[in-house]
């Protein structure tokens, strides 16, 4: 072997020796999780469009913690709350309690969302949850009682919908009859006679009270006898005799 062959066998060699002992010298990269910083940051500046942005980077991000992830969702379905996307919110609400089913804040955010949507079935479900995991949850409590309590108000409405404030079994008069076949009417009837009860019963003057007595019997003699009389409106006389009770705001 020539002298110039050797030396150049000897550099070859103590370069790869070298390249050997970085490889086998030198750390494996850490994995480095994500930062939740500018999400958190966003979100405490309100500021929709960047904490949809940057923390929708944050969920989607594969190296995100799961705390961090879950403060993302919730932030983000604040700030499409806030932008009235509401299927939006509710969808992040559905994965933060897949995450983690034991917050009652998210089932009590969650439930409100579905109440503003008009799904009181759900909204009640959610709200009883939230008291369930936390007892002293007083926005759940809340939400959850004021709801039972129109749940129970729309079911007694429900139970007299279409029906007089007389019994339609005993009924005699044709207008009275026209009045059980026409839920609309029904209903109408049922809602004067309970306008016309609650004038008299509130009125401070008893003159007064007699006084509004009288203008209820006047108008049911009234509109049993011009029932059936050419030009006659019965809808229109009893909105207008509605009205009247009630005023123009219905007060």
């Amino acid at each position: 072997m020539n002298l110039a062959l050797a030396v150049l066998c000897i550099c070859l060699s103590g370069a790869l020796t070298s390249g050997v002992a970085r490889a086998t010298s030198s750390e494996p990269a850490k994995d480095v999780q994500a930062d939740a910083g500018p999400c958190i940051a966003a979100a405490a500046a309100a500021d929709e469009d960047k904490t949809i942005d940057v923390c929708g980077a944050l969920i989607d991000n594969e190296k995100a913690a799961k705390p961090d992830r879950i403060k993302a969702l919730v932030a983000r379905a604040s700030a499409y709350d806030r932008r009235q996307m509401i299927d939006r919110a509710i969808a992040d609400y559905d994965t933060v309690l897949k995450l983690e089913p034991s917050l009652a804040d998210a089932h009590n955010a969650r439930g409100e969302l579905w109440r503003r949507k008009g799904d009181r079935p759900k909204a009640i479900m959610d709200f009883g949850a939230a008291v369930k995991l936390n007892p002293d949850h007083v926005a759940a409590k809340a939400n959850y009682k004021s709801l039972s309590l129109e749940l129970e108000r729309i079911g007694a409405m429900m139970a007299v919908a279409g029906k007089p404030s007389f019994d339609c079994r005993k009924v005699r008069r044709a207008v009275e009859k026209a009045i059980c076949a026409n839920p609309a009417l029904a209903d109408l009837d049922r809602e004067i006679g309970a306008s016309s009860f609650r004038a008299v019963r509130e009125s401070k003057d008893p003159r007064q009270a007699r006084e509004l007595q009288r203008e209820q019997d006047q108008f049911i003699a009234r509109r049993n006898a011009e029932f059936g009389k050419p030009g006659y409106d019965l809808q229109k006389a009893m909105r207008e005799r509605l009205q009247r009770i009630n005023g123009v705001d219905g007060y």
